[in-house]
């Protein structure tokens, strides 16, 4: 049995997450996917809480077709004791999925396999761009970027509400 790591800030969760995470299904058994920057919550680049956002990431993954486990993890302030941390919070892994080059540095050299999943339309599908049209967008524009579970996760928490208010746009 092969399982593997994806880290993410899932801010919010969104669909470029989870195409990723189909791909990452394909190759492996199981999935640990770990919620970074946990502790971080209710400013324009964290809006949504470790909770919220486990709550979008389980609810978006309710049909996944591989066993997975999330877990929080919150940010160390000593990067060469990062793959530490995130081994001492996690089951075991066999293998790293990540596109940013500080974690596949700190995986390589932790003796950890990473592999590099192609990012799908980069572009459109990120935090950024889903949290500049919450709070530029039209009304619910944002939603085409997230799955539809996501989407009823940030109204309920009154997500766009939130972000606009902590940007200092509550228009």
């Amino acid at each position: 049995m092969k399982r593997a790591f994806y880290v993410g800030r899932f801010q919010p969760f969104h669909c470029g997450h989870e195409k990723i995470l189909k791909t990452i299904a394909k190759e492996v058994d199981e999935v640990v996917i770990g919620i970074g920057s946990a502790q971080k919550s209710h400013t324009p680049r964290d809006p949504f809480t470790a909770g919220e956002r486990i709550e979008m990431v389980l609810k978006a993954l309710e049909n996944f077709p591989i066993r997975h486990y999330i877990i929080p993890l919150q940010d160390v302030e000593y990067n060469a004791l990062w793959v530490s941390h995130v081994k001492s919070m996690s089951p075991s892994f066999d293998v790293a999925y990540s596109n940013n080059p500080l974690v596949i540095q700190l995986f390589t050299e932790a003796g950890i396999e990473v592999r590099r999943p192609a990012m799908h339309e980069r572009d459109i599908y990120s935090g950024t761009a889903v949290r500049k049209s919450m709070i530029e967008g039209e009304q619910g524009e944002w939603r085409q970027f997230v799955p539809q579970a996501v989407a009823e996760v940030i109204e309920k928490v009154e997500g766009v509400c939130r972000i606009k208010r902590v940007s200092g746009n509550d228009d």
